[in-house]
Parts: C-alpha cells; sequence; structure tokens
C-alpha cells in the first residue's frame, strides 16, 4: 500500500513525463487521483455535450467505494510504469 508521500511524489512525476501518456492513460490518473484526494464523485453527470467532462466523471464513477489506500496504490503504480513507458 503506497503512503501518502509516495503518492504524493508520483502525483508531482507524472507532471515531468517527456511524453504525453494516452487519452486512456490520462483518464485512469485523474480519476485515481481524484478518488484519493477528494473521495466518491459528487456531482451530477455533465451534460451530452461535454464528452470530455463526461469520459471524466465516468471513469471517476466507477471508482466510488474503493477506498484512499486502494486508490493510491493504483495510481502509484500507474505513475511508475508511465515514468518508464515516457520517462521523465
Amino acid at each position: 500500500i503506497a503512503s501518502q508521500a509516495e503518492f504524493d511524489k508520483a502525483a508531482e512525476e507524472v507532471k515531468c513525463l517527456k511524453s504525453q501518456p494516452t487519452e486512456e492513460e490520462m483518464l485512469l490518473l485523474y480519476s485515481h487521483f481524484k478518488q484519493a484526494t477528494v473521495g466518491d464523485v459528487n456531482t451530477d453527470r455533465p451534460g451530452l455535450l461535454d464528452l470530455k467532462g463526461k469520459a471524466k466523471w465516468d471513469a471517476l464513477n466507477e471508482l466510488k467505494g474503493t477506498s484512499k489506500k486502494n486508490t493510491m496504490k493504483t495510481y502509484v503504480e500507474k505513475a511508475e510504469e508511465l515514468k518508464k513507458k515516457y520517462g521523465i
């Protein structure tokens, strides 16, 4: 299980990747970051024309009920994978 310090470090490091991750990778990072820092989705699903907003909302909604510790662990693992893939 990732510590808060490991999570915070990973969150900073993914901002420094040499290449932009795929949209799918970014959604995974976004949803796990939000679930770990804010918790379960607490807003209404965006409207029909907000495709990006809906994708982000759906990704976060899929994590509903996931514990902060498990979410942080997955985030740190994905960040490590992306650092190897894209470099920092």
